[in-house]
């Protein structure tokens, strides 16, 4: 087929720009509007235009007067945390969680509610979109408009569609993700896989701000990657791109079955049932341990968080488990460092509730296993959302989605936004003093 060249008429155009301002205002604000012009390189009345009508769809506003650079002061601008309410969904292997936040990211409202994986599909969707349609109520109940709805889920899922291919850990296939939510919520609905969300939750309000090469693990039941290259989320050709958790380093002999049907992959290695079988096979041979009294003082099964605070308590099997884990999580992200050569790595999801016993180890293996000039640029770091990583990037999901268009959100009522007169005043008064 013959390639067809694109380009842009005068909407477009002013699309791109009233995207750049929102962006630079999103990384840097607060800012006047002649320090935007100097940014983005556009002249002052575009950029008076363009900020205006970020203004008046609710999006940007006015915070204060700039008094750092001498002269007369200019009006300081920033994103709007009032522009309207996003909720974000994360159906995890045995949980499902909403949060509601406003623009920029701040939580309003939430709720987790643990599932049985056993109960099924049709059981769980359904108990997801009850918890969204109370997101709803309280959002209406504030008098919020609702900017969308983000949803994060484990497996490969084709975009734009928002449909579900497979999930191994869920085992669903093919489930019309984004069509069930938007037929019962009348939002905008865009869905995702759960580690490239959470890939861009640390790029838009996390550990990862301004970074624009990282590699995003997301890691629980299952283990997947996000990973932004040039500043853009990286999906492949086919949109798939970042399943490192089913990738496969091991020798025959530690090729478990992994529930994608093939063995040995990476995630059947380093997710946390991998720890918690660890540290049944250390008290199966008589360690001495506090697990077996913790489980029995907190009428507990064993799980990652106990053993988190078996081994803040010094126990050895617990300590031992999370090492041996740490250096098996450390040759994999050696060999994506070394492929991708990336300014950081973070680690999100449950398991890194485990970080602090994780990560020194990972470290150390990527600097024993990588060539030094490679190992040595690189960061690993915890995510700033921990288990909440996939439940936040649901939510950048709809941010990003009004950062790239701004115009998809619709204008305010003329009575709830600063005049336009008062708006051209500030914005003379802003330029006059550059």
């Amino acid at each position: 087929m013959e390639r067809r060249y694109r380009t842009g008429d005068q909407m477009l155009v002013r699309e791109i720009n009233l995207s750049t301002i929102l962006r630079c205002l999103h990384e840097r604000a607060p800012l006047s509007r002649a320090a935007l012009a100097g940014l983005t390189g556009l002249n002052k009345t575009t950029v008076s235009s363009l900020v205006e009508e970020l203004i008046q769809r609710g999006l940007v506003h006015e915070v204060g007067l700039d008094s750092s650079s001498g002269g007369r002061p200019g009006t300081l601008l920033t994103l709007s945390a009032e522009a309207g309410l996003i909720i974000g969904v994360a159906l995890g292997v045995d949980f499902v969680s909403v949060i509601v936040t406003d623009f920029i990211g701040q939580a309003r409202w939430r709720r987790l509610q643990v599932t049985d994986p056993t109960a099924g599909q049709e059981a769980i969707i359904q108990l997801a979109l009850q918890i969204v349609d109370e997101a709803i109520a309280f959002s209406r109940s504030n008098h919020s408009r609702l900017l969308g709805l983000g949803l994060a889920t484990p497996g490969i899922v084709k975009l734009p569609d928002g449909f579900l291919i497979f999930s191994p850990n869920l085992q669903w296939r093919h489930v019309p993700l984004r069509q069930i939510f938007q037929e019962r919520t009348g939002l905008l609905v865009l869905v995702d896989n759960d580690a490239n969300a959470a890939a861009l939750a640390e790029h838009l309000f996390g550990v990862a701000r301004q970074t624009h090469h990282f590699l995003s693990i997301f890691a629980g039941v299952g283990v997947g990657g996000g990973l932004f290259l040039n500043g853009q989320l990286y999906r492949g050709v086919g949109g798939l791109a970042g399943e490192v958790g089913h990738t496969n380093f091991m020798l025959e002999h530690s090729r478990r079955p992994c529930r994608c049907g093939n063995h040995g992959c990476w995630e059947t290695s380093i997710a946390q049932d991998s720890v918690i079988e660890r540290v049944r096979a250390r008290l199966a041979e008589g360690r001495n341990s506090l697990i077996s009294r913790l489980m029995a003082e907190q009428e507990s099964p064993l799980t990652l968080p106990l053993v988190v605070q078996a081994a803040d308590a010094g126990d050895a099997s617990a300590i031992d488990s999370l090492t041996e884990t740490g250096r098996l999580m450390g040759l994999g992200v050696a060999n994506l460092v070394s492929i991708f050569n990336p300014e950081m790595v973070v680690l999100g999801g449950p398991l890194s509730t485990a970080a602090r016993y994780l990560l020194p180890v990972v470290e150390e293996v990527v600097q024993e296993t990588t060539m030094r000039e490679i190992g040595q640029q690189v960061r690993i770091l915890p995510s700033a959302f921990g288990a909440d990583a996939s439940l936040m990037g649901a939510v950048a999901l709809v941010v990003e989605t009004i950062l790239s268009n701004p115009s998809s959100v619709g204008r305010l009522a003329p009575d709830t936004v600063s005049p336009g007169k008062g708006v051209r005043k500030a914005v003379e008064r802003d330029f006059r003093s550059r």
